[in-house]
């Protein structure tokens, strides 16, 4: 009796492969136009505050929850707060570069997707911090948040947000670092097939968590990033996967039942 299994690993499709050099010109690239899109949107000092106090008033309309109450968890720890910090400012990076060499690799067609996703993400997420500038909570007065990465640290912003040279603080909205956790999970979901790998989902749980009870991020901004992100993929699609057939009688040679050999020999039987 023939039982069908799955295997436990695909192999590679190198064919869909693209060239290496021209996959890392092309995701440096990107990299230089996200840093330079944030520094394009800097020194909307007086409009940034403004729309930070819209955006905090809006979400009290609605009923969300208010950042503080995460905050609360965090700030019963001095070391749970430092972790928070500390999963803010190296985990963003270096867990979506693993996602995209990993599937480069390993699920070439699905590198080629997810990495679309990342920049159609990415390009709407700089055009709303242009249109859209927008202090982070940690900086409202109104929302009575501590900034926990310049009290606690670590923490990956200079002490005066308005010259800031190293990064835009007024581009809140939308949270990339939640945009990418879930388009990271989402795309490991998508490309393996292990029964646990919805928990991939816990990265952009536990992202969220951590950019709101940093202060670093509004709910909104993360609701907002889901948004684009499921835009994104309404508009890409999923990635084709060849289709392989399973022949239960591999080692077997094909007859041509059709053939007038097989028809005389069956004629004789």
């Amino acid at each position: 009796m023939y039982t069908r299994s799955e295997p436990a690993e695909r192999e590679p499709d190198t064919s869909a492969r693209p060239p290496l050099v021209r996959e890392l010109l092309l995701v440096a690239g990107l990299f230089l136009v996200y840093k330079l899109g944030r520094q394009a949107a800097n020194g909307h000092v007086e409009e940034a505050f403004h729309n930070a106090g819209h955006v905090w008033s809006f979400e009290r309309a609605l009923g969300l929850p208010g950042e503080g109450a995460v905050q609360g968890v965090l700030l019963h720890s001095h070391t749970l707060v430092q972790a928070a910090n500390t999963y803010y400012a190296t985990v963003h990076f270096p867990a979506t570069l693993a996602f995209l060499v990993w599937l480069y690799w390993r699920r070439p067609r699905h590198y080629v997707w997810s990495r679309r996703v990342l920049a159609a993400l990415t390009g709407a997420a700089l055009a709303l911090h242009l249109i859209f500038p927008l202090a982070p909570p940690r900086m409202l007065h109104a929302a009575g948040l501590v900034d926990t990465g310049q009290v606690y640290g670590p923490t990956v912003y200079g002490d005066t947000p308005a010259t800031d040279s190293m990064a835009n603080q007024f581009a809140a909205m939308p949270s990339l670092h939640v945009g990418w956790a879930l388009a990271v999970a989402v795309g490991l979901i998508v490309a393996t097939r292990s029964r646990w790998r919805l928990l991939w989902l816990l990265h952009p749980l536990l992202t969220l968590l951590v950019v709101v009870g940093t202060a670093n991020h509004y709910w909104l901004d993360a609701i907002v990033v889901v948004a684009l992100l499921a835009v994104a993929y309404a508009a890409l699609g999923l990635p084709r996967t060849p289709v392989r057939v399973h022949q239960p009688w591999a080692g077997v040679p094909a007859q041509n039942y059709a053939s007038p050999a097989y028809a005389r020999s069956g004629a004789q039987r």
